[in-house]
């Protein structure tokens, strides 16, 4: 597989993302569109990395700590919009915008 496979591939994930995130009034659902686009930038920088330095382990090592971190924000952006649903029963980001600071 070369380089431009894999660029379609993120641009396919990315572009799915950004679809899902613009449409949705579903807080989960935006969060998901989200954890697409994510995923697409993730591989498309561990594709660079690979093809500009093939020998080295460098960059699968730090886009395995991005993934570990990305599911980490993703678990508590869950957690959060589980305590606000259970407080106030909004799963809506319309219902979810008097909670500006």
């Amino acid at each position: 597989m070369n380089l431009e496979v894999f660029l379609l591939l993120a641009a396919a994930l990315f572009s799915v993302g950004l679809y899902g995130a613009l449409s949705q009034q579903s807080i989960v659902m935006l969060m998901m569109g989200l954890e697409l686009m994510i995923n697409g930038l993730l591989v498309a920088g561990g594709a660079f990395w690979f093809y500009i330095a093939p020998g080295t382990a460098d960059g699968q090592v730090l886009l395995l700590v991005a993934v570990t971190v990305m599911a980490l924000e993703m678990a508590m952006g869950f957690a959060v919009v589980t305590a606000l649903f259970r407080a106030r029963d909004a799963d809506m980001t319309d219902e979810a915008g008097d909670l500006k600071g």
